[in-house]
């Protein structure tokens, strides 16, 4: 997953060593990518190096390579240009093009989920909702608009879009998107105790649910939430 500015460095730098066959200077990518300072180039390309994009070579001046692109990468804007074009579909779930002019990664929206009684199971994204790359962990995301109140001990009120990080693996105690009988999707803490798994709500006048192990399957857990006053 990267943010737009990481895709655009990245994109810029390979089709720079494609057609010069050296990569582009500091203040060339700074130009290009309509920044103030050349830390902004350092930070991101410690980001794309963390991220197996790029790997720098000891010893050399200019000494990028690139190691991959994405998934149906296209060309990059040359230095000066304005266009701020991403190609989305780097894999599932989508990461949609953003056109914020912060780093803001867009996750897909995939409609209410339920914090009370579960509702059904969660189908295509209807939207995409920009979050800062710093709430994100590894792997993939996606975002979810709360429907209920029985996690509001847990801070997680009706109204609010919760962001959660794809597993199929929770730890006791976290909250987890859960999918029961493959048709009902619902937020709420995850327990196991031997062979059954409980279903916790955060707020009194609701009860916990308990479950044998073939009938929840953890589709992600809690990694950040947004709310707007």
């Amino acid at each position: 997953m990267l943010t737009k500015k990481q895709h655009q460095l990245l994109t810029f730098i390979h089709a720079r060593m494609q057609s010069d066959g050296v990569a582009p200077s500091f203040d060339e990518m700074k130009l290009a990518l309509n920044l103030k300072s050349k830390s902004g180039i350092h930070r991101l390309i410690t980001a794309l190096e963390e991220r197996g994009f790029l790997r720098r070579l000891p010893h050399r001046a200019r000494a990028l390579e690139v190691v991959k692109l994405p998934e149906n990468a296209e060309p990059s804007v040359e230095a000066g240009s304005e266009s701020n074009v991403i190609p989305g579909n780097f894999r599932k779930p989508e990461i949609a093009p953003s056109n914020d002019a912060d780093d803001s990664v867009q996750l897909p929206l995939y409609g209410k989920i339920a914090a009370g009684m579960p509702i059904e199971a969660l189908q295509d994204p209807s939207s995409h909702i920009g979050v800062p790359p710093s709430m994100l962990g590894n792997g993939d995301h996606y975002a979810l608009t709360i429907d209920g109140d029985s996690m509001i001990d847990a801070g997680i009120l009706d109204g609010d879009t919760v962001i959660i990080q794809q597993s199929a693996r929770a730890e006791n105690g976290s909250i987890v998107v859960a999918l029961v009988d493959e048709e009902e999707a619902t937020l709420k803490r995850f327990r196991r105790k031997g062979e059954t798994i409980a279903l916790e709500p955060a707020n009194a006048d609701y009860e916990t649910r308990i479950f044998g192990p073939d009938r929840v399957r953890v589709q992600g857990k809690l990694v950040g939430l947004l709310r707007r006053y």
